[in-house]
């Protein structure tokens, strides 16, 4: 088939929203400056035109508009007016130009009346240079063909903006209506934490100070940042990432994520997470928790201890633990899923305050450049300072009498320090 000829420049906006519209009017009375008339002419009212075809090829005459925007497996429609001075065929075909596949074919017959003519259809591939022709569908003919109000619109948006999925899961257009609903958002906040800011590493969280990390590295993930139910939440449509700035020791850790499902995958084993010392290996480590475990619509609140994490590459001990510097959180299938208060916690000893009164004494308090600590042992002491937002500001191993603050701020600190299987929480204010 002999390829469509003239091709025009045409600004297009994108196509997003059910029914919009795709082509103006076709207000040929006003010469639209987006189609080409071949062999033809402006009537009042109508783009019409006559067999010029000297050599008996029919694509001497036509009607062609192009550089349209198609969206792969995206349904339209195209409408259009048409008569003639006496009945015949004519062909209307929508090709990506260039390579000339057909998007769209089909033959009209028209009559000598002004009838309007309707053809709905699914593009074929994702092309940026589409154009639209009419043509004569037979030569040696010599009478006119006339068309008016020519409109191109899409019902099936790429968005949800309708409320109507655009495409099931194989990519297949649904056909407007008929397709599932959109993936329904959170529509209330997801549990706040409650553990003690000291005790926690975040990932991401409105409850405590996160950790630098980077939801968006590049791995062909799907992450949007969004806001429901006046709370930040994190959206993936295949897998969240968090590519750590600074390692992160997790040993002795729990980690605990909240997900919102609008629905269950409808395959594989449930929702995957991967724990990596990366740099170093890599060394991997993966959790798998269950479909049958997860209810869609609600906010899933899920606690995996660090050592029920099954090694998958590497070694995942306690030196990988303590340097993880990738976290990917992973619904299988690909379903739409929101995510919120990702972070690693770690359980407080059993009457830390006793402990802390009874075996470690830290003074002068209020302090200024150095802190004094002494314990009923001579085992060293492994200290970490946290604000009062959590943020660890200071980490020292093997404090034997005393620990440099001067690189401190004035103001309220939670010291915790480690001294074998005890631990230890106390305030310190620094002056």
């Amino acid at each position: 088939m002999k390829k469509i000829t003239l091709l025009l420049s045409l600004l297009m906006t994108s196509i997003g929203f059910s029914q919009s519209e795709l082509l103006t009017n076709g207000d040929f009375s006003n010469g639209d400056a987006n189609w080409v008339f071949t062999g033809g002419s402006v009537q009042s009212g109508e783009a019409a035109f006559a067999t010029t075809a000297s050599a008996g090829n029919p694509w001497d005459t036509q009607l062609v508009q192009g550089s349209l925007a198609f969206t792969n497996a995206q349904q339209y429609t195209i409408s259009f007016d048409a008569r003639a001075d006496a009945a015949r065929d004519i062909t209307l075909a929508i090709q990506n130009v260039g390579v000339w596949t057909d998007q769209f074919r089909q033959n009209f017959s028209l009559t000598t009346t002004m009838t309007s003519y309707t053809a709905t259809f699914n593009a074929t591939s994702s092309n940026t240079n589409v154009q639209i022709g009419f043509l004569m569908a037979a030569f040696g003919v010599t009478d006119g063909v006339y068309y008016d109000n020519v409109s191109l619109t899409t019902n099936a948006p790429a968005s949800c903006s309708d409320g109507v999925k655009n495409q099931d899961e194989t990519g297949i257009d649904c056909g407007g209506s008929t397709c599932p609903a959109c993936p329904t958002p959170p529509t209330v906040a997801a549990p706040t934490p409650t553990k003690n800011a000291a005790d926690v590493i975040s990932l991401f969280s409105d409850a405590y100070t996160d950790v630098a990390s980077n939801t968006n590295p590049g791995w062909d993930e799907g992450v949007t940042a969004e806001t429901h139910a006046s709370n930040a939440v994190l959206k993936t449509t295949n897998f969240l990432p968090f590519a750590i700035t600074s390692p992160i020791d997790v040993t002795d850790h729990t980690l605990h994520v909240d997900v919102w499902l609008p629905e269950l995958p409808s395959a594989g084993a449930g929702l995957l997470i991967k724990i990596l010392d990366a740099a170093n290996g890599p060394h991997e480590g993966n959790s798998i928790y269950p479909i049958a475990s997860l209810t869609a619509g609600q906010w899933n609140s899920i606690d995996i201890d660090i050592n029920n994490f099954s090694q998958v590459q590497g070694t995942w001990d306690a030196t990988a633990q303590g340097r993880v510097d990738q976290v990917l959180v992973d619904i299988v299938d690909d379903t739409t899923m929101y995510v919120d208060n990702v972070y690693f916690w770690k359980a407080p000893t059993a009457s830390l305050d006793d402990i802390a009164a009874n075996a470690v004494k830290m003074y002068p308090n209020p302090a200024k450049g150095v802190l004094n600590i002494s314990t009923s042992s001579n085992e060293a002491i492994d200290v970490s300072v946290y604000d009062l937002l959590g943020k660890q500001v200071l980490n020292v191993s093997k404090v034997q009498t005393q620990l440099n603050i001067s690189s401190l701020t004035p103001g309220m600190y939670f010291v915790k320090m480690k001294q074998g299987a005890s631990i230890a929480t106390k305030h310190l204010l620094v002056n």
